[in-house]
């Protein structure tokens, strides 16, 4: 295995611990470090990554945009984030289209499964979150709303019109008239009233 792999984490020890794991099993692996976000996109610009293994709250951290501006970058990075962070969190991850999730407090068994997994096989997801994500694309329609549909969802929910959602995010009225229109379909809707019924079962 001559894969090459990014482990982006603000402290050291993480860097050196998770790079000691991975070439434990793979010897011949490429192993670069970054350390704040800025340094990961440097490295994702200039180097073809098999796999980034993405920590959540480093400086300069996007959160969830994160994932979509890595994968503007490089088209078909594998992202497993790597987090201290439950459940919750880790189903927004994914949501936005990061291959797996590992939460830092996982044995040095589980960090390798999971990084052969999402090499191997295209993806990672802890035992404990399957459940959870066929729940959510089940019975939850709002997870099938990206990240900026569902802050255009939650301000229409909250009673703002076009404009006002239009000056707020510093976007054209006619570009959220197209979002919302995706949101109605996306959710099912046909109307405020029932968008509202929507955000209310949540809350």
């Amino acid at each position: 295995m001559n894969e090459r792999i990014l482990i982006a984490d603000d402290h050291y020890v993480v860097r050196a611990g998770t790079a000691l794991v991975l070439e434990s099993v793979y010897p011949k692996t490429n192993i670069d470090f970054a350390e704040n976000y800025d340094q990961v996109k440097e490295h994702i610009s200039n180097h073809d990554y098999d796999l980034l293994l993405l920590d959540t709250d480093m400086p300069g951290t996007q959160y969830k945009k994160m994932v979509s501006e890595l994968k503007g970058i490089q088209k078909n990075l594998k992202i497993l984030v790597f987090s201290g962070h439950g459940k919750d969190v880790a189903i927004q991850y994914i949501r936005e289209g990061a291959e797996g999730y590992l939460n830092k407090q996982s044995s040095k068994e589980e960090i390798r499964e999971a990084v052969k997994s999402v090499i191997q096989k295209g993806y990672y997801y802890p035992s404990e979150l399957i459940g959870l994500i066929v729940q959510n694309k089940k019975g939850n329609p709002v997870e099938k709303l990206s990240t900026r549909e569902y802050e255009i969802f939650q301000l229409l929910a909250k009673g703002s019109g076009n404009l006002e959602i239009g000056n707020k995010l510093d976007i054209q009225m006619s570009t959220v008239s197209t979002y919302k229109k995706r949101i109605f379909k996306k959710l099912n809707v046909s109307n405020i009233a029932e968008l509202i019924k929507v955000y209310e079962t949540m809350h």
